[in-house]
C-alpha cells in the first residue's frame, strides 16, 4: 500500500503501577527502576522509542515515582565528581539519560487502569497518532518491532497492536484478537479484542504484548469507556470498539512479532532476562557465561 499518514513523534510511557509482586524492593524504589544488569528498565524502554524515531516522550507517572523524572535529569554533582576523576567511561554513562529524549511528565492520580493512563496523555498528543510502551516489555533492539509497527501505520492508518503467539493455556493472562490474514506475512488485521479471556473462549492464540501506535480517536472512546475486567477502563476495551467500526478512527491491524522478548513483569521472567542480557553483553558475557555453566553443573 502506497498512501501515506501523518508522521509519528510521540510516544507515550505509563509508568504509575504500584509493583506490588515486586515487594518489598518497590516499596519505595518504582518498579520502573529495578536494574536489568546495569540500566533500569525504564531506559530500555525509552531507547527503544527514540530508535524508532519517537523522541518526544510522555511519561504518566503516579505517587513515589520521582525516582523516574530524576534518571532522566542531569545530576550536575555526580557528573563533576567523575569528570574530576577522569572517568569518561561513567561519565558518558551518566549523561546518556539525559540526552536520549526530551521527556514530559504528567501524574495519573487515581490508580484506574491502562486506559485512563493512555487517557491522561490526551492534552500533551492533540490531534496526531501516537505510540504508547509498557515498561514491563523489554524488546531487544536487535528486532524493531516498534519501528514496524510505525511503519505498518504510516501505511495503512488507523490503529496498529503488537501480537505475539502463545500457547492455548496462557492466553489467560493477555488480551486476545480475532485476526484475518493480509498480504503481509507479519501483519493481520483485527475484527475483534476481549481482555484476559477463558481459553476455551479465545478467539486466537494471538496476545497482546505492550506495545501499541494508537490513532487520536481513541481518546474520545475512552473519555466514554466504562470501567471493566479489575473494575479498570481497559484500553482492550476501548480498542474493541476501533476494531469493531473503523468509521470511527480507521482500522485496527496486528504486527506479529517473533522476536526477543523480556518480560520484566514478573519476578521469574526478570530474572531471565538478567541472565539472558548479562551473557549477551560484550563486556560481561564471557566471564559470566562461563560461570553460569559451572555452576549449572556443579549446583544443579
Amino acid at each position: 500500500m502506497t498512501q501515506s499518514h501523518p508522521r509519528i513523534s510521540k510516544a507515550v510511557i505509563p509508568a504509575a503501577g504500584l509493583g506490588t509482586r515486586f515487594l518489598p524492593a518497590t516499596k519505595a524504589t518504582p518498579k520502573e527502576m529495578l536494574p536489568v544488569v546495569d540500566k533500569p528498565a525504564i531506559q530500555y524502554v525509552v531507547e527503544e522509542a527514540v530508535a524508532a524515531g519517537l523522541d518526544d516522550v510522555l511519561m504518566v507517572t503516579g505517587r513515589n515515582k520521582r525516582p523516574l523524572e530524576d534518571h532522566f535529569d542531569r545530576n550536575y554533582e555526580l557528573e563533576s565528581a567523575l569528570q574530576k576523576k577522569g572517568d569518561a567511561g561513567r561519565l558518558a554513562k551518566v549523561q546518556e539519560s539525559s540526552d536520549l529524549a526530551t521527556m514530559h511528565y504528567v501524574r495519573q492520580g487515581d490508580p484506574k487502569g491502562l486506559g485512563h493512563a493512555v487517557l491522561c496523555a490526551a492534552p500533551h498528543v492533540g490531534d496526531e497518532p501516537f505510540a504508547v510502551l509498557l515498561g514491563d516489555d523489554l524488546i531487544d533492539p536487535r528486532d524493531p518491532l516498534l519501528q514496524r509497527m510505525v511503519e505498518v501505520q504510516e501505511q495503512r492508518g488507523g490503529s496498529v497492536i503488537a501480537l505475539m503467539e502463545v500457547s492455548p493455556e496462557q492466553i489467560h493472562l493477555y488480551g486476545c484478537a480475532a485476526v484475518e490474514t493480509t498480504e503481509d506475512s507479519d501483519v493481520v488485521r483485527i475484527s475483534g479484542l476481549v481482555e484476559k479471556p477463558d481459553p476455551a473462549d479465545a478467539p486466537s492464540n494471538y496476545a497482546i504484548i505492550g506495545r501499541y501506535v494508537l490513532d487520536p480517536h481513541i481518546f474520545g472512546i475512552l473519555r466514554r469507556t466504562e470501567p471493566g475486567r479489575g473494575g479498570e477502563i481497559q484500553l482492550t476495551d476501548a480498542l474493541q470498539q476501533l476494531a469493531a467500526d473503523e468509521k470511527i478512527g480507521g482500522p485496527v491491524h496486528g504486527v506479529v512479532f517473533k522476536g526477543r522478548r523480556y518480560d520484566t513483569g514478573d519476578r521469574g521472567d526478570y530474572l531471565r532476562a538478567i541472565v539472558r542480557l548479562a551473557c549477551e553483553r560484550e563486556d560481561l558475557g564471557p566471564d559470566f557465561r562461563t560461570w553460569l555453566r559451572r555452576y549449572v553443573a556443579e549446583e544443579m
